[in-house]
């Protein structure tokens, strides 16, 4: 157990940088191995025809809402779980993980009931049309039977992470990636069960990386761990994870409403086509989006667990790292989108027909437009997380909020009907441009209240 405790322990005594490298590492090569299986699923996908992958594009608001509440319980319980262990109060750390398995079940259970009993009228409204429909139904359902695994296994595998053992989260989710590899063509080709095999890959995949989960949390050679006498809800543990977790939750949710209106207005002026232009653009800038957010664990447990013992330099100096990380990130990602776009679009969509070449020609074009700004979006996501990490919801909610809601939103109301499908394109690069100032002065406004205190030498 003491070696266990040293492992919390050293988030408040390691060089920064390498304590960085340590948590963010496995986090990042977890979110690529992800992201990468979301890519080559797409392509999967893909061969079955451009109607099968904008049918499946149009789940994405759907899934984005499931998410959402997943992410309300298992990233604020993660980083009110490394408070915990930053104030060695190792009793609510394990409460914590009790409580995060009890509320992943509750919501998971209740959104599968939800959509399944309403799914046709979700998927309508969430711009399904007749021809993208049936695929969207066919890979929901089953994505939707499998929900509450999903929620327990992304909730779990952030306590691993934040717990001392990021290398653990990481192979998990290598497992879960592999599994997914291997069953998806299986399904799809050889079972002949179309979008809805890739669906079951995900959902088999889920299910056996929970259950080795619940295995080695029930070990009791680390310092969290499943307790018997830990499974009651706790109101404080609760409240705490809830208004830590807004800002994800908000994130994910104002991300669900945001796609609607961007399905609906490339249904509207565009087409079909151009929904899954959107889908295939949504998932090679996910990659690039889920390396930054992999940082962004890698900062949260080292944040969250100095702003417990009141090391503020420590504090600041993670943020800054961090932050120079992701934005040399999406900067590579702004590049490779713009430089790549015919060579990206060909891997999704490999049919010479005309209606094939029509939706390439589309898909570069989108990468081209919505892209241009992406290099601005790492210190966004960093500025958002680090907020919550300190145990600041209300900024890091206020951050979450400009890109998706109080920015892109009215950008999507107002650029489509003047200028069409371009509208949509052009609204993320502005809406990213006037988000990242946001969050500079917030940071900046922060950097200077803590030099003001004399909590920390200011950086050099």
């Amino acid at each position: 157990m003491q070696a266990n405790e040293e492992r919390a322990l050293r988030l408040g005594r390691e060089r920064i940088g390498k304590l960085l490298y340590q948590f963010a590492l496995p986090a990042i090569a977890a979110m690529i191995a992800s992201s990468l299986y979301n890519i080559i699923d797409g392509i999967f996908i893909g061969h079955l025809g451009a109607y099968a992958i904008a049918g499946v594009g149009i789940t994405a608001p759907f899934m984005n809402l499931a998410a959402a509440f997943g992410a309300l319980v298992g990233v604020g319980a993660s980083v009110l779980c490394s408070i915990y262990l930053g104030e060695k109060n190792y009793d609510k750390a394990r409460q914590t993980l009790c409580n995060v398995i009890i509320l992943n079940i509750i919501i998971g259970l209740s959104v599968t009931v939800l959509g399944l009993i309403f799914l046709d009228p979700i998927l309508m409204f969430f711009g399904a049309s007749e021809q993208t429909l049936p695929a969207a139904r066919q890979y929901m359902k089953v994505i939707l039977i499998g929900n509450v695994f999903a929620h327990s296994y992304l909730g779990m595998n952030s306590i691993f992470r934040v717990s001392g053992y990021p290398t653990t989260a990481m192979n998990i989710t290598f497992v879960s990636v592999v599994i997914n590899i291997i069953l998806a063509p299986i399904f799809i080709f050889v079972f002949d069960l179309g979008v809805a095999g890739a669906a079951w890959a995900t959902v088999s995949a889920q299910i056996i990386c929970c259950l080795i989960q619940i295995y080695l949390f029930l070990r009791r050679d680390r310092v969290v761990y499943i307790e018997k006498d830990k499974f009651k809800l706790d109101k404080n543990i609760i409240k705490r994870s809830f208004a830590i977790g807004s800002p994800n939750f908000a994130t994910n949710a104002a991300g669900c409403f945001v796609v609607v209106l961007q399905n609906f207005a490339l249904l509207k002026y565009g087409g079909d086509l151009y929904v899954g232009a959107f889908s295939i653009i949504n998932r090679v800038a996910f990659l690039f989006f889920m390396i930054i957010l992999g940082f962004s664990q890698g900062m949260q447990p080292i944040v969250a667990y100095n702003f417990g013992a009141k090391n503020y330099n420590r504090i600041w100096n993670a943020f800054y790292l961090t932050a120079k990380c992701a934005l040399i990130t999406s900067l590579c990602g702004c590049l490779i989108c713009e430089i790549f776009p015919y060579t990206i679009s060909r891997l999704f969509i490999s049919g010479n027909t005309d209606l094939d070449i029509k939706m390439v020609n589309i898909t570069v074009d989108g990468f081209h437009k919505n892209m241009s700004m992406f290099w601005q979006i790492g210190f966004q996501i960093i500025g958002t997380n680090f907020f919550a990490a300190m145990a600041q919801p209300k900024k890091s909610l206020f951050l979450s909020l400009t890109r998706q809601v109080i920015f892109l939103i009215p950008l999507l109301i107002i650029l489509p009907p003047r200028i069409g499908y371009n509208g949509v394109w052009f609204a993320a690069p502005i809406a990213d441009t006037i988000a990242t100032f946001t969050t500079l002065a917030l940071i900046i406004r922060e950097y200077r209240l803590h030099k003001s205190s004399g909590f920390f030498t200011p950086l050099q």
